[in-house]
């Protein structure tokens, strides 16, 4: 390493993970995290990696513990949310390892256990005639604005609806699919590098195929964007749109419930489950590494 600077170490890490074969979403979050962490140390006058000790860390992991979510009013840090800052600073200990600093601190391997019945309480769904709802309220939103962009708004709600809720992707997955990633003719989707590093290749039902179908050729190929990716707004502006949507919805039921792409997916996975789909096939279809996973869902019906 040129230099010992956190700016310097945070773009080694980041490399670091990319070289490891990390999803994006991962190499952002974890290098996000540490960036967090090195503010923190600046707070006690900490300016380099190696003036950090082990009683550093350990002190950091308590202070994420008791420290509010950054959103207004969002309460503490979830045991998921904590264990992967953890996880976070464990990597760069390793890091800073394999790049010769022996004297690092060594990966505390701290994680909080997390409960069940907890887990299973937070997870909140719509039902599928509230999906319904949501959807149709599509073409009924946004009419104050000029033609144009209500295309447009409603073209991006839309691809929300069959990429999130529809194929029960995770948000990361979602907004790094490109068009080369869907397979018009075995009308398949393809996830690359999902949560864990693990591929995986997604049917799409006719519905589902059909809107994507729409959207790529009467849509997306009339932009020439600077990227490749589906969705042609910013991952903020189509959660705000989500959320906007939401709001003006007609149901007082709906309205009082949150809204995010993940609840999208934790409501195709119940309603796979209530359809009769097989624990193993949901997890597949998900993306889930273990059962133990995809079991939390038989726990909401």
């Amino acid at each position: 390493m040129n230099s010992l600077n956190f700016n310097a170490i945070c773009d080694e890490y980041e490399k670091w993970l990319n070289a490891l074969g990390f999803s994006k979403g991962l190499v952002y979050s974890y290098t996000f995290k540490v960036i967090d962490f090195f503010k923190y140390l600046e707070q006690s006058s900490i300016y380099a990696v190696t003036q950090i000790k082990q009683h550093h860390i350990n002190l950091y992991f308590k202070h994420i513990q008791s420290r509010p979510k950054k959103r207004a009013g969002a309460g503490g840090l979830g045991t998921s949310s904590l264990n992967h800052h953890f996880s976070a600073i464990d990597k760069l200990c390793e890091f800073l390892h394999q790049t010769g600093m022996n004297n690092a601190p060594i990966p505390a391997n701290f994680r909080i256990k997390q409960d069940n019945q907890e887990r299973i309480n937070k997870i909140e769904v719509y039902t599928q005639e509230e999906i319904k709802q949501l959807y149709n309220c599509i073409e009924h939103a946004f009419l104050e604005l000029p033609f144009r962009e209500q295309e447009e708004i409603r073209e991006q709600l839309k691809l929300v609806f069959s990429i999130f809720y529809g194929c029960g992707l995770r948000r990361t997955e979602g907004f790094n699919l490109t068009i080369k990633e869907i397979d018009f003719d075995r009308r398949t989707l393809f996830v690359k590098q999902g949560k864990n590093y693990k591929d995986r290749i997604i049917p799409l039902n006719a519905g589902i195929y059909k809107n994507i179908e729409h959207y790529v050729y009467n849509f997306r190929k009339l932009y020439r964007l600077p990227h490749n990716r589906l969705f042609i707004y910013k991952n903020s502006t189509i959660y705000n749109l989500l959320k906007e949507l939401h709001n003006r919805c007609d149901s007082e039921i709906i309205r009082s419930k949150r809204i995010t792409l993940h609840i999208l997916r934790h409501s195709i996975a119940t309603h796979l489950l209530q359809n009769g789909v097989s624990i193993e096939n949901i997890a597949q279809f998900l993306g889930h590494t273990s059962l133990t996973s995809t079991q939390i869902y038989t726990h909401l019906i």
